[in-house]
Parts: C-alpha cells; structure tokens; sequence
C-alpha cells in the first residue's frame, strides 16, 4: 500500500497553536487556507508555511491583522 502525500500547514502566532488539518493534494491544502484565513487571524495566527511530507515546500504567507 502506497503512502498518501501529505500537506499541511504551520500556523504561527497566537497563543494556542492551532492545528491545520492533513490533506492528500497541495490544492486542497491551499484551498483550506484560502478559505480559513481570517478565521485563523482572529485567533492570532500571524503565518502559516505549507509542508509537504513535514518540510516547507511553499515561502510562509504572512496572514493579515486587523
């Protein structure tokens, strides 16, 4: 049995460090952020680095405040 890629993503910034779901496709992942980022700002989260297989596979997106 063949190991699903796995992409997910760092969130930093906050005080309790939410936890972004695994996904199989580096566009799902994307999409998710996409859709989730002003609900992970107001919790605090200030970046978030995609990971592919636990390395960064993107630059950090530096989510905006406010």
């Amino acid at each position: 049995m063949a190991l699903r890629p796995q992409w997910e993503w760092l969130l930093e910034g906050g005080t309790d460090q939410p936890v972004s779901p695994v996904f199989s496709t580096q566009y799902d992942a994307e999409q998710w952020v996409g859709e989730s980022w002003r609900a992970l700002a107001a919790r605090g989260v200030t970046r978030a680095t995609l990971l592919h297989q636990g390395e960064p596979a993107t630059a950090p997106i530096d989510l905006p405040q406010g």
